[in-house]
């Protein structure tokens, strides 16, 4: 049941939205319904928040007629693709959420290779497309996210050594602005916001259909994970940074140090675990990359063949458990010296248990090859990315994990590259958000991304985001 019943929170705002109820193609769910609480809840159970309206948008029409009433209410106002955001800015206290999540169509065009994608959709939902016509999209390590909030904040995935970010295969955008514009954005037809749209999230409009370019791949990927015990993980670590200096675009590799699931049978303690993935036809070359890795860590256990890429996508959803209390935390390295090192076994060997991992995910090649300044995301030096991921249940822990991950932050604050990852990133509501953004994206890019929003959203209308303030 809604915590909050019996009160009329915006009653000057009433009549504005009856009317947008009685428009929408979709539903609109308010507190009364017994679907209330089923619309509101979100990803992260630590976000718990009581929207007055949560619009289930049917068409691209509900999306603008719920921009125009969020407009003449000046109710605050959330946008929802699948719901993942870390941080809760899918739904908002008091206000307006515009729920995408249906509008999860997805075309191939085998031909060109281009796909298109409602903001609604899913990264399952785009392998399942894909997949037929031996192509895919850099999205993500698992298939539950929605597309639409990663593309936009970066998109960090299996992928991003063979052919970049997410937004790196965006060729095409159309947005909704507050004003009522239906605008395509590409490099060719308002490029100001086209370069905004790639890492400054959904800052600057709705975005309401994203159209990429896929990626070639083939029959089967060659998969392999590596298991290591606590005594071993410095020297592993160690050894995986002199072998991941020249590896092959093809090769994508992600470290996870965690208590396994209780499915492999592995106990209560956590592994180092070394999953790498070559994507490419001759599975020969990859295999020699992974025993060069053998050779110089012999892992403890082991576990390696061909798999299907949907296969390998879906591998560790049950990494990202729907309802979880979750706080995530990042840092981008340009280089990983003896005291990166040191850290991350710091940070592994402090983890509070079932739930808590820490990622390490390697960068470089295509990656690398984007200019800097292409895109508004900041972190293109880096060459690795490491990521801190708490989840848990229980209420009675939040100022544990919480207290844990501050204590991180803290302790990678001097060691890290400038500025977060935003998709990885959780909020604190002791700081401004505009303070954390500007942190985050580094100054001067946040200077360039407030020139875009005070072209396309001088109002902030949409300011439920990692926010540019215009």
């Amino acid at each position: 049941m809604a915590a909050r019943t019996g009160e009329d929170r915006i009653p000057e705002a009433r009549s504005a939205l009856e009317r947008l109820r009685e428009r929408v193609e979709g539903t609109a769910v308010v507190p009364e319904d017994v679907e209330y609480d089923d619309a509101r809840a979100v990803w992260n159970g630590r976000i718990d928040r009581f929207p007055v309206m949560i619009v289930r948008a049917a068409s691209t029409a509900d999306i603008a007629a719920t921009l125009e009433a969020a407009g003449e209410t000046r109710l605050p106002l959330a946008v929802r693709g699948g719901g993942h955001s870390v941080a809760g800015l899918g739904t908002v206290d008091d206000g307006i959420v515009l729920d995408l999540g249906a509008l999860r169509e997805v075309t191939v065009d085998p031909v060109t290779q281009r796909v298109t994608a409602g903001p609604g959709a899913r990264v399952g939902d785009v392998d399942t497309a894909t997949a037929p016509h031996r192509l895919a999209v850099p999205l993500g390590t698992v298939p539950s996210p929605g597309i639409a909030g990663m593309t936009l904040g970066g998109g960090v995935g299996w992928l991003v050594r063979r052919a970049g970010l997410s937004l790196d295969r965006l060729e095409r955008a159309e947005v909704l602005t507050a004003d009522g514009r239906h605008l395509a954005a590409s490099e060719s037809e308002h490029p100001d916001l086209f370069w905004g749209l790639r890492g400054g999230g959904g800052n600057f409009g709705v975005v309401t259909s994203l159209t990429y370019r896929a990626v070639p791949m083939p029959e089967t990927v060659l998969g392999a994970s590596l298991y290591y015990r606590r005594p071993a993980w410095r020297r592993t670590l160690g050894a995986f940074e002199r072998w991941s200096r020249t590896l092959p675009d093809e090769l994508a590799v992600v470290i996870s140090i965690s208590v396994p699931p209780e499915g492999e049978g592995l106990g209560e303690e956590p592994w180092l675990m070394i999953h790498g993935v070559w994507i490419g036809e001759d599975h020969e070359r990859g295999e020699e990359q992974f025993e060069r890795l053998r050779r110089m860590a012999p892992p403890a256990l082991q576990r390696s063949g061909p798999v299907s890429w949907e296969s390998w996508q879906g591998a560790r959803s049950g990494m990202m458990p729907t309802g979880a209390r979750g706080l995530w935390r990042n840092a981008s390295f340009r280089t990983v010296d003896e005291d990166a090192l040191d850290a991350l076994v710091a940070v592994a060997e402090a983890l509070p248990g079932r739930g808590a991992s820490v990622d390490l995910h390697l960068l470089g090649g295509a990656f690398a090859r984007v200019p800097v300044a292409a895109t508004a995301f900041p972190h293109r030096t880096a060459r690795v990315m490491m990521s801190l991921h708490l989840a848990w249940h229980d209420p009675a822990d939040d100022a544990r994990f919480l207290a844990f991950g501050e204590r991180i932050r803290e302790a990678l604050a001097g060691l890290r590259d400038s500025g977060e990852y935003v998709n990885f990133r959780s909020l604190e509501r002791a700081r401004p958000v505009p303070e954390s953004s500007r942190e985050a994206y580094g100054e001067e890019t946040y200077r360039r991304l407030q020139r875009v929003k005070q072209v396309y959203d001088p109002g902030n209308l949409f300011r439920r985001t990692h926010n540019v303030a215009p």
